[in-house]
């Protein structure tokens, strides 16, 4: 399979490790690299995708794509060789990815208690990576919970296949913590094998054996199910338990390993720390996790899971209401990891979950909005949301996983989370309420007022099976999605002025297809119609062509060539003029929908209804005044008319600020059309003639 565009730009401009920034603005990539030598300009100017390459002064280097710029610099920051390439903010063009309205959610949680904001992400890091594996075992559970009620398969743990199909999903949750204190470790900038191997040593066959040793007393939990042993080490007492599966003893470990090793590493001689480092950290933090740590972890687990049982037994109608609302405060901002730690310790120390049932009740009227937005957007006709709402409704339905929908579309609109929160309420009653008439019963025998699971399992439809109640789990999860979704197509998600931009441009999207669909569709009359009838059609479709762009502001009107900027200057993107400016008020050049507004309001794209694309770059290189001295008057997708404000500019600001105030405006697909002649040399005001277009 060939490299994408993004791949092969990042290789001919030298590699992940020679940039040192990027940014784009509304035509643009704009890279800072190490060295400018590195880049082949060859194989980026006859790259398919690309208009141009310009090199600037210095180590600047600019990647012409046209008005595509945005898609193309996510596809590059999101490569893997780019994740720790050095990166600045886009310019801010166009609308916001996910991962920055992600970190616009978190950071109103940040910046007060930075140690609280580092306990989540270290949490949040901890966890992240091995979601994907988690996910896949919780599938592999439901399916097979799914043949057993079906009776297709014996629940036999006796046969050897039973066995076989039972280790594929067990290993997952029997290692956990190996793979956590794996992942803490290297968020805490340690060896990430040396986290893994410690955690391991409590593991072991020899070190799980001590708990059957002669000289080792245990003591029966009849509240857990569980033993608690303690064994004589060198005349010390150890106390033992069953760590597979326990998530809050690697992370304790990682921490204190964090300690010692950047501790050994300031008195270690460099030459020797590849040996003498992880020496001293197996034997010290061994030791310590074994002794002190792994105890620890156990009680606070345990602690907390019957804490949260005890309100689960007591309160169940609090509980189960509770946490469907919490959680789509707690998502967007990444603290529901302890959360979904304590159900991995529940399953570990109880045997079973009782959290699981009302976020999944969370978590699908999370999927109804979007299926109401969904709907809302094949009617309304708008293709972005269309595709948007689709990919994160699969995500959801299918997955379990809610982020596409938060980041993609509910922070977005924050009218859906007015209409989804009565979901999330509605199906925390359903659930309390049968939940209570029809208890769980667990494999101790247990009766537990709620929805149990064994296992820890992504809420989607693939994993309703592994809950025990599962009529009532399905009951309660339907309601929640039913009455987000109806809530969303009944009252809306969007504002008016939102709404109204949307269906603004499905309208103007199907006048601009409606010639073509009309030629097809006359075709067979056209061949009987009268050439006098034929005649009086031309004219009336020639007058509903763009033939002229006008002056975008007053000015004199120069050639691409003379404006200094060597883009603009080779035609990549498309012929036209630079206005040197003498009036404060720039305005549109034709009728049309705004593809693109830059919010620092120093670019405007504008596609009239036969399909001309016009570029309005106020200034060179003012994208660097990130807006100020611009005073935007439109906004994307918006519809103007010629003539229409988009934006006053405080043109001397941009003077003292080193910056060129000439205007430059292009026909983009200028390749499409017959001729594109600027009128050049001339004095003019703004809405007068200087571009002839032929079609």
């Amino acid at each position: 399979m060939a490299d994408s565009l993004a791949s092969q730009i990042i290789t001919a401009i030298g590699g992940p490790e020679n940039v040192r920034s990027l940014t784009h603005c509304a035509t643009r990539l704009r890279f800072e690299l190490a060295d400018a030598s590195k880049v082949d300009q060859n194989a980026l100017e006859h790259m398919k995708g690309v208009l141009g390459a310009v090199p600037q002064s210095g180590d600047r280097f600019q990647v012409v794509i046209g008005g595509g710029v945005a898609t193309v610099y996510e596809n590059i920051m999101h490569l893997p060789e780019m994740a720790n390439a050095g990166a600045a903010s886009a310019s801010g063009e166009g609308q916001k990815s996910n991962a920055d309205v992600k970190a616009e959610a978190r950071s109103k949680a940040r910046g007060k208690v930075a140690w609280l904001d580092s306990f989540f992400e270290y949490l949040a890091d901890s966890f992240r990576p091995i979601l994907g594996v988690l996910l896949g075992a919780s599938i592999i559970i439901a399916l097979v919970n799914l043949l057993i009620s079906l009776n297709v398969i014996p629940n036999d743990e006796a046969s050897a296949g039973w066995v076989f199909v039972k280790a594929i999903w067990k290993g997952v949750f029997y290692f956990l913590p190996i793979m956590v204190a794996y992942n803490a470790s290297k968020k805490l900038k340690v060896d990430p094998w040396l986290g893994g191997a410690i955690m391991a040593i409590l593991m072991t066959p020899q070190f799980t054996s001590l708990m059957d040793a002669k000289t080792t007393t245990c003591v029966e939990n009849a509240a857990l199910g569980t033993k608690s042993c303690t064994a004589n080490i060198f005349g010390i007492p150890m106390a033992l338990s069953d760590y597979s599966g326990n998530v809050f003893v690697p992370l304790l470990m990682a921490a204190v390993l964090a300690l010692v090793y950047h501790g050994l590493k300031k008195i270690i001689p460099e030459s020797v720390q590849l040996v003498f480092v992880p020496f001293f950290c197996m034997i010290i933090v061994g030791a310590l996790t074994a002794f002190i740590i792994g105890p620890i972890g156990v009680w606070v687990g345990n602690g907390l899971g019957v804490g949260l049982a005890w309100m689960n037994t007591h309160a169940p109608f609090i509980f189960a209401i509770i946490i469907p609302l919490l959680y789509p405060f707690l998502v967007p901002l990444g603290l529901h990891w302890p959360l979904n730690a304590l159900m991995l310790m529940n399953i570990q120390t109880l045997g079973y979950d009782f959290i699981q049932g009302p976020m999944g009740v969370w978590n699908f009227a999370c999927f109804g909005a979007t299926a109401g937005v969904l709907f809302i957007a094949v009617r309304d006709k708008d293709k972005d949301m269309r595709q948007t709402a689709l990919g994160a409704l699969a995500a959801g339905l299918l997955g379990g996983v809610s982020e596409p929908s938060l980041y993609g579309i509910h922070l977005r609109c924050k009218l859906v989370y007015k209409r989804m929160l009565v979901g999330c309420g509605l199906g925390g009653v359903v659930i309390a309420v049968l939940g209570w008439l029809f208890p769980s019963v667990t494999a101790a025998g247990q009766t537990v007022h709620g929805v149990t699971t064994t296992a820890f399992a992504f809420t989607s439809l693939l994993t309703i099976p592994v809950f025990d109640q599962m009529w009532v789990y399905a009951v309660s999860i339907a309601v929640s999605f039913l009455t987000s979704f109806f809530l969303i197509i009944t009252f809306d998600y969007r504002t008016p002025e939102q709404k109204a931009e949307v269906l603004a441009r499905a309208a103007a999207d199907q006048k601009a297809a409606a010639p073509a669909v009309e030629a097809k569709e006359a075709a067979p009359a056209a061949a009987t119609a009268t050439a006098t009838a034929t005649k009086t059609e031309v004219p009336a479709a020639a007058a509903a062509a763009t033939t002229v762009v006008n002056a975008p502001v007053a000015g004199h009107v120069i050639a691409l060539d003379e404006t200094g900027d060597p883009v603009f200057a080779s035609r990549a993107l498309g012929e036209g003029v630079g206005i040197q400016p003498t009036d404060s008020e720039v305005v549109a050049p034709v009728s049309g929908v705004l593809q693109t507004v830059a919010e620092t309001g120093h670019a405007f794209g504008i596609k009239t209804d036969d399909g001309v694309e016009v570029l309005v770059h106020v200034g060179i290189d003012t994208v660097k005044m990130n807006g100020e001295g611009f005073a935007v008057k439109v906004k994307a997708d918006e519809r103007v008319n010629a003539g229409d404000p988009l934006v006053s500019v405080d043109f001397a600001k941009v003077k003292d600020a080193g910056y060129s105030t000439t205007t430059l405006m292009t026909v983009l697909n200028t390749a499409a059309l017959t001729s594109v002649t600027p009128k050049t040399g001339i004095d003019v005001k703004a809405g007068d003639e200087v571009i002839d277009i032929q079609r």
